[in-house]
């Protein structure tokens, strides 16, 4: 079965930088659908950033031009490079893949499905 790992999460002071690592097992990362979300304090799931396997990378719009993912395909690793850190990038960051999403689902489509696996998440915090 497919296993997830997050990690690289801490506190952090604004302006401040992060890289949160997603260990995959049983899934190729080169493959499938593999996105960045968080759980803000008291708020709902946000999307932050999509790969899909046809190379594009689609991210929200509030933390364009910050963030950045990527995958390290060879050892099964995806990465979210977050700099410029802000207050309200506060929340549990979570990592989860679609191994049968096409591209045009991991970049507009509707998460998460039945077949979502997720990883348990690593807390980022982001101080004034």
């Amino acid at each position: 079965a497919v296993r997830l790992m997050e990690s690289g999460g801490g506190s952090v002071q604004v302006g401040e930088s992060l890289r949160l690592s997603c260990a995959t097992s049983e899934f190729d990362a080169s493959s499938g659908c593999v996105a960045w979300f968080r759980v803000p304090p008291r708020k709902t799931r946000d999307r932050v950033a999509t790969s899909a396997s046809d190379g594009s990378t689609t991210y929200a719009d509030s933390v364009k031009v910050r963030f950045a993912m990527s995958k390290d395909s060879a050892n099964n690793i995806v990465y979210l490079q977050m700099n410029d850190l802000k207050p309200e990038d506060t929340g549990m960051y979570y990592c989860a893949v679609d191994a049968t999403g096409a591209p045009d689902f991991c970049r507009g489509g509707t998460w998460p499905r039945p077949v979502t696996v997720w990883g348990r998440g690593t807390q980022v915090t982001v101080s004034p």
